[in-house]
């Protein structure tokens, strides 16, 4: 009878073990903006059907324009709050270039190319290195280690729509503009409760209360207003990571702690990235990656790690990210989005 009981104690301290690391070697929710908790049912097509669209005019502080949410997120032309903020947009990035089906460019990542955590600020990246990175997304090479993240299969899909003039349009237009950091970071025990959004934006609750921030980051607009209904380019976001994570990521980014290759080697001694040749994508195109929103880090250097994250550029990514954990992509992240760098494109 003991030797049943043992082996049945044995048999579900295994199963345990192969659940605590089934779950480790996942993706980082906090990082991918996943959640394992059931989202709460939809409301049924007459309730919903019954609220009358809002069709108020909305605002934003420092533009004297208003536009509708209809307008502000219409994925085939979305509002720009600072029109004079930018260069003249192309089709492409204005509204969804030949191909009715897919998005303008300035719904996700703004007319600025600030971007948000659940998709990727784009402003200041090398003209070569944008390029490569739309034909990796069309030719298969780069996508997600999270099967849930849905907008970097949208972003394969537009990929796959778009004309070669179309991805020189775009990297174009977003490389002659450069990165002003726009994320504040804190380091801190505790943060600010959240709900997820379908899209993975995490929004702070308006209860105040605080959870535990654990060894995780949770990056979160600095208005949830701002981000969530009037998509105001010109409003950042805040990054709550722990306690000691900067000057342990500092470690790694500038000496490579033993474990990979300091980051300044390639990115510039700045960390704001290098431009090459036009047309040429490759060694010579490195974005900047000092001040960028650290979820979009974390995803790239685990994404590169499991494989899921290809081509030519990429390449010289593996060796550096082979030896880190987890702990370590955070803690790099949290430095980078820690400096007050701007790019060079």
């Amino acid at each position: 009878m003991r030797n049943k009981f043992s082996i049945a104690v044995v048999g579900l301290a295994l199963v345990w073990v192969s659940s605590t690391v089934a779950q480790s070697q996942g993706p980082p929710a906090w990082a991918y903006g996943t959640s394992s908790v059931a989202a709460p049912a939809a409301a049924p097509p007459s309730a919903a059907s019954s609220e009358p669209p809002d069709t108020t005019l909305k605002s934003v502080p420092g533009s004297s324009l208003q536009f509708t949410r209809a307008q502000i997120s219409n994925p085939l032309g979305p509002a720009d709050w600072f029109p004079n903020d930018h260069p003249p947009m192309p089709e492409v990035v204005a509204h969804h270039g030949q191909n009715p089906v897919a998005r303008a460019c300035a719904l996700c990542h703004y007319p600025n190319g600030k971007g948000r955590s659940e998709n990727a600020g784009i402003a200041g990246l090398p003209g070569s290195y944008f390029l490569g990175q739309l034909r990796d997304f069309r030719n298969g090479n780069r996508r997600s280690a999270e099967p849930r993240k849905a907008n970097t299969n949208t972003m394969i899909a537009i990929a796959k729509s778009m004309t070669d003039e179309e991805m020189q349009q775009a990297a174009d237009y977003y490389s002659s503009m450069k990165w002003s950091p726009w994320i504040k970071v804190v380091e801190t025990d505790m943060a600010p409760q959240t709900r997820l959004t379908p899209a993975g934006l995490f929004l702070s609750l308006d209860n105040g209360e605080k959870q535990p921030l654990g060894q995780r980051i949770l990056e979160v607009p600095e208005n949830t207003e701002a981000a969530e209904v009037l998509r105001d380019p010109h409003s950042g976001f805040i990054a709550y990571v722990p306690v000691g994570s900067i000057k342990k990521g500092e470690a790694l980014v500038s000496g490579g702690g033993g474990k990979t290759t300091p980051c300044r080697v390639c990115h510039g001694q700045d960390l704001s990235g290098l431009t090459a040749a036009p047309g040429v994508a490759g060694p010579g195109a490195v974005p900047g990656i000092a001040g960028r929103s650290p979820s979009y880090v974390v995803r790239q250097l685990y994404d590169i790690q499991k494989g899921t994250r290809n081509g030519t550029s990429t390449a010289l990514m593996k060796a550096p990210v082979a030896n880190l954990t987890e702990e370590d992509m955070l803690n790099i992240a949290a430095y980078l989005a820690s400096l007050n760098v701007q790019a060079n494109p």
